[in-house]
């Protein structure tokens, strides 16, 4: 018994490697999980632009709610270079800059529409997301692409 195992053990020390069914079934597992990831994280790149949109215009909506407060008085938001800057009527020698406008976005532009804190729109619209337009409306909210 102990001399057929001994033998046994002996003639498979002679064989080294991989058999060819056995690379190609690993090389078909490596392409389905490929399949299934590949998708995902190429839609995570747009799903990073949707937020940064998101945020940047949650941001200046909240600046503008507070000029609005503060001043009872027409304001514009635009991008220059780098960053938002919003101007008031009264006081537009000395605009006031936000902050960066997200890296992320590409071309953006941004407008916004109405009188006073209560009902006001900032529209920003945008490109390499989902979607192209983040609107922030001060009486519903945050919503993509209003319709």
């Amino acid at each position: 018994m102990i001399a057929r195992i001994a033998k046994a053990m002996n003639k498979k020390d002679g064989d080294k490697g991989f058999t060819l069914i056995e690379l190609l079934v690993v090389i078909i597992i490596i392409g389905i999980l490929s399949a299934i990831a590949i998708p995902v994280f190429l839609s995570q790149r747009q799903k990073a632009v949707d937020a940064a949109a998101q945020t940047d215009v949650e941001n200046v909506a909240k600046q503008v709610a507070t000029a609005y407060v503060d001043n009872d008085n027409t304001v514009t938001v635009d991008i220059s270079g780098t960053s938002y800057v919003l101007t008031q009527e009264d006081n537009e020698d000395s605009p006031l800059t936000l902050g960066p406008v997200s890296g992320k976005l590409g071309e953006a532009s941004i407008a916004v529409t109405g009188a006073d804190a209560t009902d006001f729109v900032v529209t920003l619209t945008y490109d390499g997301g989902k979607h192209d337009t983040a609107v922030y409306n001060a009486v519903s909210g945050f919503e993509f692409d209003p319709s």
